[in-house]
């Protein structure tokens, strides 16, 4: 097997993934994968539950339709986080419930909108910024996304969902699920007094 084609195949996997347990639904969320000099991410209307991996787009580093299937209109933020992003390889997007739901409170702290309520949720993903407001396929978020992902791996959009970046596609998936099940505890323990780690046990832990 070659490595475009096991790269397809890791998409795929993680696809099924997320969509068979929930993380995402409908004809929502999307998923890329370094390639050479180009990006693989996964196609406009599609599914998770049901892309395949000959349906897959490829794009280049600013974004740009270079081959397959027409691309996700959020592909450019892949393609800025990738780029802002060296070290990692992989970008993961859904609408996951309770990460969305933490997208839409109101917070007084942006620049980190959960705390490291669990040591996991600091290794995985550390500080998680939440971005304003864009539509969906909003090419104005895209400076921002990149000026953001430089110094976090992963990020909320206002009112949408998250963004996660890692070295390949598994450790973006882990990384996105632990983001979920903090928010989720975030969400239960709305209006009881926490204990999270402290900045220096955070630190310790830092991706």
């Amino acid at each position: 097997m070659n490595n475009d084609q096991q790269l397809r195949d890791s998409i795929i996997e993680a696809a099924r993934s997320i969509f068979d347990r929930g993380l995402t639904h409908g004809r929502t969320g999307n998923i890329s994968v370094r390639s050479g000099d180009a990006i693989l991410v996964t196609p406009t209307g599609s599914s998770l539950g049901t892309v395949q991996a000959d349906e897959l787009s490829l794009i280049d580093a600013n974004g740009k339709h270079v081959g397959g299937a027409k691309p996700s209109k959020e592909a450019f933020l892949h393609a800025a986080v990738l780029r802002a992003r060296p070290q990692d390889s992989a970008v993961v997007h859904t609408h996951s419930t309770y990460s969305a739901a933490v997208s839409c409170l109101q917070h007084t702290d942006t620049s980190n909108v959960i705390p490291p309520l669990t040591a996991y949720f600091a290794m995985r993903v550390g500080r998680l910024p939440l971005l304003p407001y864009h539509a969906p396929g909003d090419s104005g978020l895209e400076q921002l996304a990149e000026d953001t992902a430089r110094e976090n791996l992963a990020m909320l959009l206002s009112n949408h969902g998250p963004i996660v970046a890692a070295k390949d596609v598994p450790s973006a998936l882990d990384a996105l699920e632990e983001l979920e099940e903090t928010a989720k505890l975030y969400l239960l323990l709305h209006g009881h007094t926490t204990r999270p780690l402290t900045t220096e046990q955070a630190a310790a832990l830092a991706p």
